[in-house]
């Protein structure tokens, strides 16, 4: 059985429009957000050391695609349930589910790709990072390895 990381959030007012609905986008921050607390929090390989290490490396977007469910409203509170769907060389897949009381807002599959922040190149995993990953990838999906770019 793999782990699952949760990061609870109330909704604020400057996610909302006037209609005191989540603003799409803001779902965007959020996915973010949960994916940058995961990789701090747990793996012990935030952005910040990310940055200053000699090279500097982050994580970009490579991929996102999102289902939204229900709208969530001002003062709520949300659940984003963040495992892991892949775990390549230099990417991972993140499954990430927010609800709030049990009732699903959206579902997120979301690509992060390790890369020095200068040229953009892709780059390993530390190992050190890749084994606490791997604890969360779902039970039925082996960690690939892919081929360097």
């Amino acid at each position: 059985m793999s782990e699952t990381f949760r990061l609870t959030r109330q909704v604020e007012f400057n996610h909302c429009d006037p209609a005191g609905m989540v603003f799409y986008p803001r779902y965007f921050e959020m996915i973010s957000a949960t994916i940058e607390r995961f990789l701090a929090d747990i793996v012990d390989y935030g952005w910040s050391s990310m940055g200053v290490s000699e090279n500097g490396m982050g994580t970009p977007m490579g991929q996102i695609n999102v289902r939204f469910a229900n709208p969530s409203y001002l003062g709520e509170w949300l659940d984003l349930d963040l495992t892991l769907a892949r775990l390549g060389t230099a990417s991972a897949t993140f499954d990430i589910h927010c609800s709030s009381k049990g009732e699903a807002r959206f579902d997120c599959e979301a690509t992060i790709i390790h890369a020095k922040t200068g040229g953009g190149k892709s780059a390993p995993w530390p190992d050190d990072a890749r084994a606490c990953m791997a604890a969360y990838l779902t039970a039925t999906t082996p960690t690939q390895k892919e081929p360097e770019t």
